[in-house]
């Protein structure tokens, strides 16, 4: 299958998952027109996407991402909610690429390490072309964006983010695009946490529930709270 092993998102999933509104990713990376002004003139502008989907559009009913779309665009978002314009950011995607290597530089273990020269680089560039100089006051501390819990519960084969475990490495919730697509499942057993949560919605929602539904799928009743949490939060997160 030509999609194995990459995972399957829709943007609306992408956005509980990683709790990033699904308007802001299909702009990132599907690009956007945009009104611009110069010389009291109106002209029409677009930005270019961040970066190639890993899957193609042609393919789906809907537009949909990969896992490792999905982990690159968390780094992303935590840039943009810092304040850092997205044309920093695309230079610093762009810069990253080049001296990383990879794909999805961002989400690498490498980026943890040497992001920030790649980052001042980037800020560098865009003070030395004049992007920056309606925003001099503007200070991007690279340790207040990229922080240690964006890295938490992403497990690496080399550069490559191969698992992620959004609830933290000790919870049993995990995301492998080599298992059922990338939704999110029991690492152990490979039990969805959607079908553990309707079955303790549809056994009474309480501990009793959560014990049956436990001996059902022949868990451990703490991983059904788990994916009951987990499954909850989701709920809340905006799409």
């Amino acid at each position: 299958m030509m999609y194995q092993g990459t995972g399957i998102y829709t943007l609306p999933e992408a956005a509980r998952l990683i709790r990033v509104p699904a308007q802001k990713m299909h702009r990132w990376l599907y690009g956007y027109s945009f009104s611009k002004k110069a010389k009291g003139e109106t002209s029409r502008g677009y930005s270019e996407p961040l970066w190639t989907p890993q899957l193609s559009k042609d393919d789906f009913d809907a537009e949909v991402i990969g896992f490792r779309d999905l982990l690159e665009v968390r780094f992303v978002a935590a840039f943009v909610d810092h304040g850092v314009p997205l044309l920093i950011i695309r230079r610093c995607l762009e810069t990253a690429r080049e001296l990383l290597d990879v794909d999805y530089p961002m989400s690498s273990g490498a980026f943890k390490t040497d992001g920030r020269t790649i980052f001042a680089e980037a800020v560098e560039r865009s003070r030395s072309d004049g992007t920056l100089l309606d925003l001099k006051s503007r200070q991007f501390a690279f340790r207040d964006i990229i922080s240690p819990s964006l890295y938490a519960g992403i497990e690496y084969a080399g550069k490559k983010a191969v698992k992620w475990f959004p609830q933290g490495a000790r919870s049993p919730v995990v995301l492998d695009p080599a298992r059922q697509f990338g939704s999110p499942i029991i690492d152990a057993s490979g039990v969805p946490t959607s079908i553990l949560f309707a079955s303790y919605k549809a056994e009474g929602a309480n501990a009793q529930a959560a014990s049956r539904t436990a001996r059902v799928y022949d868990v451990p009743v703490r991983v059904v709270d788990a994916a009951v949490r987990f499954e909850e939060s989701l709920q809340r997160a905006p799409h």
